[in-house]
């Protein structure tokens, strides 16, 4: 298994020696997906989900103005976006995030996200595949 978040070109997750890896493209200014480093990929995703919730066409500031019919799939793609942050995290992060006693925190913040996500149907099921046992663990219970 190669490292991950140490700076390499592409932000990969591994599980079962299955691939996944995630290439950044906004439509806009990278139109092209193109591989980043799990660091340069939060960047521009925080960046970007900024751009979207500043833009009024997409997230209306005045009362009663009303929602683009794209809005859902505005959302579902920040969230599927969003979740790939927590599989990188999850896979490339944990064992630090366990040896600093955060664990729960990390967990919880991750669980409210998922049973979210979930309610609302904003991240197809086959995106979820990276953390589909931790997910199960989740979802089953309920």
């Amino acid at each position: 298994m190669p490292p991950f978040g140490s700076g390499n070109l592409r932000e990969a997750l591994w599980i079962s020696s299955t691939r996944y890896e995630y290439r950044w493209a906004d439509g806009v200014q990278i139109k092209k997906p193109i591989e980043v480093s799990a660091p340069k990929y939060v960047e521009y995703l925080m960046d970007w989900i900024e751009s979207q919730l500043d833009d009024e066409s997409i997230f209306p500031q005045k009362l009663g103005a009303p929602f683009p019919s794209n809005f859902k799939e505005v959302v579902k793609t920040i969230f599927k976006r969003l979740f790939r942050v927590y599989a990188h995290i999850y896979h490339s992060h944990f064992q630090k995030i366990v040896s600093l006693k955060e664990e729960a925190h990390l967990n919880t913040c991750f669980k409210h996200f998922i049973l979210f996500t979930c309610e609302f149907g904003l991240i197809d099921k086959k995106e979820l595949g990276p953390l589909q046992e931790l997910i199960d663990s989740i979802i089953v219970p309920y």
